[in-house]
């Protein structure tokens, strides 16, 4: 399955969600590559060198701009999992990379510009669709307040609930946490360190993207997990 991590702006997060899934995937067995298609931001190659200096799990990052298509094509013969790590910007690689995904994750922060900004990724996406029917969009809150007491999952569907272009709302939310900045410079997922909250978020992310692919077999019982 070719998964992309995309959307019009930066500092969404793509990057910490791309790399948390790469490896949360691997450990549940799949064959996973990701590709860092920002040819600007190093954010996923650096994680992987870390990953390999540090002496961890070895996972595959290839850096790859321009059209993606054919080569997410070839790399889902051989992965189980395809990563793509988009630029967070209208580009010919979030482009290329949606006609032949699975799954578009568009990350979002809580916040009125950010939820702009996602309403406009989504209303454009039907381009994409026009091509691939088959595309699923999952729109996963990021970089969410600890502090401030919100229903964000309530205020995002409101201010989104006139985008024409269909989508899910993960249930999941990934908040702002010190233990993602972290655990990328260390290049590890933050289901590879002792943080409960963070893990658990990473892990039922995982699981939600899994539903939504129709994958049980990457699908894990969390609740067995945790009393374990």
């Amino acid at each position: 399955m070719i998964i992309t991590i995309g959307s019009y702006k930066g500092g969404t997060g793509k990057s910490t969600i791309a790399t948390n899934l790469a490896a949360e995937f691997h450990h549940r067995g799949a064959k996973v590559i990701l590709i860092e298609a920002d040819p600007i931001v190093g954010t996923s190659s650096q994680w992987a060198a870390d990953r390999e200096e540090n002496g961890y799990d070895t996972i595959p990052v290839v850096r790859k701009t321009g059209r993606l298509k054919k080569t997410l094509e070839d790399f889902a013969k051989t992965y189980n999992v395809v990563l793509v790590d988009a630029p967070g910007k209208d580009s010919i690689e979030l482009r290329s990379a949606a006609v032949v995904s699975d799954l578009l994750v568009v990350p979002t922060a809580p916040t009125g510009p950010d939820l702009d900004s996602t309403r406009g990724f989504l209303a454009s996406m039907d381009e994409a669709r026009d091509i691939n029917e088959d595309l699923k969009i999952l729109v996963t809150i990021s970089q969410a307040s600890t502090n401030y007491r919100s229903n964000f999952l309530k205020t995002t569907e409101d201010s989104l609930s006139e985008v024409p272009e269909e989508f899910a709302l993960a249930d999941t939310v990934i908040y702002y946490r010190t233990i993602y900045s972290q655990a990328i410079a260390a290049g590890l997922s933050v289901t590879e360190t002792e943080n409960k909250k963070a893990r658990n978020e990473i892990k039922t992310l995982t699981n939600e993207i899994a539903e939504l692919l129709e994958n049980p077999d990457l699908i894990i019982d969390l609740k067995n997990e945790q009393e374990n």
